[in-house]
């Protein structure tokens, strides 16, 4: 169980990063396009939150009354983490604004990935067959994580060397969760499986809503509705499927 709990996670730590290659690849087109990324990160992070962090956190029995205040504790958090950014780096024109961005997508995304390793590995401590579609969950959705992170971090200029290094860490927090949770958190109680995930959830709500679409709102294009409900559809409609 072990081992498989390691190379599941290791599969989704790599589908992040081959997206951030491909992305390189056709940079010209993803620096001109980046808004787009934006837009469809928006709609991944928004659906990912009210329709499976929120929904798995509720059915945690010992958590499911307090999920509410969870998630409004991680909105909080990020909002004071961003304030506490400003403070310490006041921005004086639009490039720091989205720099700040970047580095708020990052630890967002970072959480994220961490928290997927720790499902995978609590899925398989539950039974195999329940391991492996977890995994199979994780994968299909951390595959567009790296085009979401690598997307997100054009945008704000970051320079190539720092994306790459940003991108890395993304990656490999999911294989970082879980083998974490196997040395460390193997006998993680329900409730505390369940805080980590509402809170998730209210940093991807409060990174959609307070950042995302503020910048997608900047571009004043049409499309990007579009392409934010398009990220929404394809997570209900890959939950669907693998639920």
């Amino acid at each position: 169980m072990e081992f498989s709990a390691i190379f599941y996670s290791s599969i989704a730590g790599v589908a992040t990063f081959i997206e951030t290659l491909l992305i390189f690849y056709y940079e010209d087109y993803a620096k001109r396009n980046s808004v787009y990324f934006i837009s469809f990160a928006a709609g991944i992070m928004l659906a990912t939150s009210f329709f499976h962090l929120i929904p798995e956190a509720i059915e945690i029995k010992e958590i499911s009354t307090n999920v509410p205040a969870w998630v409004l504790c991680g909105f909080l958090i990020f909002y004071i983490i961003q304030n506490f950014l400003i403070t310490i780096h006041p921005c004086a024109d639009d490039h720091c604004e989205v720099h700040r961005l970047g580095i708020m997508s990052f630890i967002g995304l970072s959480v994220h990935s961490l928290l997927d390793g720790i499902a995978i590995t609590v899925g398989f401590e539950v039974s195999a067959t329940i391991g492996l579609f977890t995994a199979i969950a994780v994968i299909l959705h951390e595959f567009p994580e790296g085009l979401i992170t690598t997307g997100i971090l054009i945008h704000t200029g970051e320079p190539r060397k720092k994306i790459w290094i940003y991108s890395i860490i993304v990656a490999m927090a999911t294989p970082f969760g879980a083998i974490t949770s196997l040395l460390f958190l193997k006998n993680l109680p329900p409730n505390i499986l369940g805080i980590l995930l509402s809170i998730t959830a209210g940093s991807f709500i409060y990174l959609a809503a307070a950042d995302l679409i503020p910048e997608i709102h900047k571009s004043n294009r049409k499309i990007n509705s579009v392409i934010l409900l398009f990220g929404i559809f394809l997570i209900l409609i890959l939950g669907k499927i693998f639920h």
